[in-house]
């Protein structure tokens, strides 16, 4: 089950997602905390990739490109805000 309303309970900011993207190695928490959620802004870290799903709220992110498990992400505080 996926969900596309995730909401970050660290920062209190709705995560968004990019499909077919992956994030740059080159990003870190200031990057995101001064672009979110413009991707104009993003763009400039995002490389495109086929099957790759690029997740991001203001203080996390990820790149995923298969079926993952929240909750075994420790440091994520992602919730699914359809609840």
């Amino acid at each position: 089950r996926t969900c596309d309303q995730l909401r970050c309970t660290a920062c209190d900011f709705r995560v968004s997602l990019f499909n077919d993207y992956t994030w740059d190695q080159s990003c870190d928490y200031l990057f995101f905390r001064n672009n979110m959620p413009e991707f104009s802004k993003l763009r400039a870290k995002m490389i495109k990739k086929k099957g790759t799903r690029a997740y991001a709220c203001q203080c996390s992110w990820r790149s995923i490109d298969e079926l993952t498990d929240l909750q075994t992400e420790q440091q994520l505080r992602w919730v699914c805000g359809k609840h």
